[in-house]
Formats: structure tokens, C-alpha cells, sequence
């Protein structure tokens, strides 16, 4: 309830997305295998953003 209004931090963010991601990733790698590749590259750059916000 005291959460409800808490803006959501950088990582946080990062991480939702980077987790959505993953998931497009494994449903692109049955379809188009070009295409996850692609997409997990740019999952890898949120990882390193994320990484680079721990420090």
C-alpha cells in the first residue's frame, strides 16, 4: 500500500525489460533464429547497463 506511489529506480526498469526480453527471445528462437539473435544482442547491452548501475 506505502509502495503504491514509489517511482520505480533505473535498474528496476532495466530489469523488467531485459526479463521481457529474454522471453521474446525464447519465443523468436522456434520461429526466426536471426531475429533472437539480434534481440538477445541488445538484451546484452541492457545487462551491461544493469551491471554498470550496481557500482
Amino acid at each position: 500500500m506505502f509502495g503504491l506511489f514509489k517511482k520505480k529506480s533505473e535498474k528496476e526498469i532495466l530489469q523488467k525489460k531485459y526479463t521481457q526480453m529474454l522471453a521474446e527471445v525464447h519465443r523468436l528462437s522456434q520461429i526466426n533464429r536471426a531475429q533472437s539473435d539480434k534481440l538477445m544482442a541488445e538484451a546484452e547491452e541492457i545487462a551491461k547497463k544493469i551491471d554498470s548501475l550496481k557500482d
